[in-house]
């Protein structure tokens, strides 16, 4: 999932980048105010965490342009203001959470996991899909109790990306955006996508079939789940 980090502490900031992408988020960081409206005017993001002490802008005027271009994110405000309007404020505003500074990096990653099964109706973090079981924390399929070793990091994020969105259908420059980052250009070959699906559903049928995994012709990919 794709994160946006506005922090003008930078230590902060890229220890913050680190350990999020550890967590396989893909982050983008920016130091002030003026480089962050300028990206959340352009791109989209599943996560922005705004600080609100920034040098150049106050962080609530930041969180409502946000907010604007970018209605789907989930926002966490991190800050080091005592204040309780402030958070309030952030709160009534539309953010998700607030953190205040100094912060455990561990609680962080905790609350986004929570927003994140909130936002897609995710009762926890262990998902059944036939025979098999996706623990999105730990990253791992399992059958049977035998983990599919077998599954890369690209091809479980494939998996877990089509989860959060279940029964809904991704398209393929979906899934680029979200997984790797990028848009797919005009000139992107579809089949490298096609290619990881094909790969996931060779490796799993060596378990047990993995019909909940279907193809939507001419548009994309989704997981289907009935209950």
């Amino acid at each position: 999932m794709n994160v946006l980090i506005i922090e003008d502490e930078k230590a902060l900031a890229r220890e913050l980048e680190i350990f999020l992408t550890n967590y396989n988020y893909i982050c983008e960081v920016c130091y002030d105010g003026a480089s962050a409206s300028e990206r959340v005017a352009v791109n989209l993001y599943d996560f922005i965490l705004i600080d609100l002490g920034l040098p150049d802008y106050e962080g609530l005027d930041l969180l409502k342009e946000a907010k604007r271009s970018n209605p789907d994110a989930a926002y966490i405000i991190l800050t080091a203001r005592a204040e309780i309007y402030d958070r309030i404020k952030g709160l009534d505003m539309g953010a998700d959470d607030y953190l205040a500074k100094p912060f455990s990096l561990l609680e962080l990653q905790s609350r986004m996991q929570a927003i994140t099964r909130r936002k897609f109706g995710l009762k926890n973090n262990v998902v059944e899909l036939g025979d098999f079981l996706v623990n999105l924390t730990e990253r791992t399929i399992t059958h049977n109790n035998d983990n599919i070793a077998a599954i890369t990091k690209k091809e479980f994020d494939l998996v877990a990306y089509l989860i959060l969105n279940k029964n809904r259908t991704v398209t393929r420059n979906q899934l680029s955006e979200h997984i790797w980052g990028s848009i797919i250009n005009d000139d992107y070959d579809s089949n490298y996508i096609d290619a990881h699906i094909k790969n996931i559903r060779k490796k799993l049928n060596t378990y047990a079939p993995a019909d909940w995994l279907e193809t939507v012709r001419g548009l994309g990919y989704k997981i289907r789940i009935n209950h």
